[in-house]
């Protein structure tokens, strides 16, 4: 059957969100036409993500330019043992940054459309016929490439056989607004196989209020829900946290924690962001990686053929040591290590890596005990 002719762009992405924004932005600088794909027509909607960026994506990215309203620092980490005793740590220079996330969705949007992106909302991606020179993505145009960047089950990873994530992390997190915590500038994480086997809970000051947020391994076998209201019920007199205060949002999902899937790239159709599997098996953390990548991807778009897809596997981070700790954590997990060793060098060293990438060195201040 005869294709009917269709704009033609360089590159055909399908998500708007951190790795894909990046990608469409860095294409576009280097003077690429490119259309953006997003099914939802508001970008702040349905969101999974925490909107948690850490300091080196506010200071090497676009990122660093939000408005100051959409953002909030923090310069510390309180870390819980599982008996809720806590140490404060810190290192010189180190932030994050809490962000009002639906907002933050949509000026990233808009940040795609000002660049000259062309930004089709409301419209999902469903399939793709190869051409001569690329693909052609029904009610759109033909391109060159089609990136993925439609998250953890992608479905441009599904359509073309390129690799998908086999291991997560789901995720559930409350926000309430207009809350105010007792330590603002501090990030609340706590370790507790109770209610987060695999990973941790959190609390965190925002821009707009609080937010608290719970996650598990993931196992499809026998799947459940985190007990997030417990786990705030047992923590918010600690933080400040009103009890029983009902949510004002709630979001939640799948959170790839396998390190980058295979094949990432072929034929012209590259994934990045979760749907490559660049999150931090560890930390969950994907924002400052997907964007790296996906920045990379989108300047290497401008290049011969083929040239984008290398450059795309190469530059995928391997998490190599996180993918150990990883392991550990899901087979070694007990609390009383936690409690034990909550003031110990070897904990100091790993809170080090884990929280503040190597960056400094971490001050612990002497722990405290708190009721639970």
């Amino acid at each position: 059957m005869a294709i009917s002719k269709t704009p033609h762009y360089d590159a055909i992405v399908v998500g708007s969100s951190f790795g894909g924004a990046a990608c469409a932005l860095a294409a576009r600088e280097a003077g690429l036409r490119v259309c953006v794909l997003e099914r939802k027509r508001d970008p702040g909607e349905r969101l999974h993500t925490t909107g948690i960026i850490v300091k080196e994506a506010a200071e090497d990215t676009a990122l660093g330019e939000l408005p100051a309203n959409l953002v909030r620092r923090i310069d510390k980490v309180r870390l819980y043992s599982p008996n809720l005793r806590s140490a404060l740590l810190s290192a010189p220079g180190y932030f994050f940054l809490t962000t009002d996330t639906p907002n933050v969705m949509r000026w990233l949007a808009q940040r795609q459309s000002d660049a000259g992106v062309e930004l089709r909302l409301g419209h999902s991606f469903q399939a793709a016929q190869r051409t001569g020179s690329g693909w052609h993505v029904d009610g759109v145009g033909t391109a060159r490439h089609l990136i993925g960047a439609d998250g953890a089950r992608s479905r441009v990873a599904e359509r073309f056989g390129l690799g998908r994530p086999k291991s997560f992390l789901y995720g559930i997190e409350y926000e309430f607004d207009g809350v105010a915590l007792h330590e603002p500038d501090t990030l609340h994480c706590f370790i507790t196989r109770r209610f987060a086997p695999g990973y941790i809970g959190w609390v965190a000051q925002t821009p707009t209020g609080v937010q608290g947020g719970l996650a598990m391994r993931y196992d499809p076998a026998a799947a459940r829900t985190p007990d997030i209201a417990g786990f705030l019920d047992r923590v918010g007199g600690l933080v400040g946290l009103p009890a029983r205060r009902r949510a004002d949002a709630v979001r939640a999902g799948l959170i790839p924690c396998g390190g980058p899937v295979a094949p990432l790239a072929r034929d012209g159709v590259i994934l990045t962001g979760d749907a490559a599997g660049i999150v931090s098996p560890v930390t969950a953390g994907g924002i400052h990686s997907a964007w790296r990548h996906g920045w990379l991807v989108g300047r290497a778009l401008a290049g011969a053929g083929g040239v984008a897809e290398e450059i795309a596997i190469c530059q995928a981070p391997r998490f190599r040591s996180k993918r150990l700790m990883r392991w550990a954590f899901d087979h070694a997990q007990m609390d009383w290590p936690f409690d034990l060793l909550l003031r110990t060098a070897p904990l100091r060293w790993a809170a080090e890596r884990i929280y503040f990438h190597k960056r400094g060195s971490a001050r612990t201040t002497r722990p405290e005990s708190d009721a639970a």
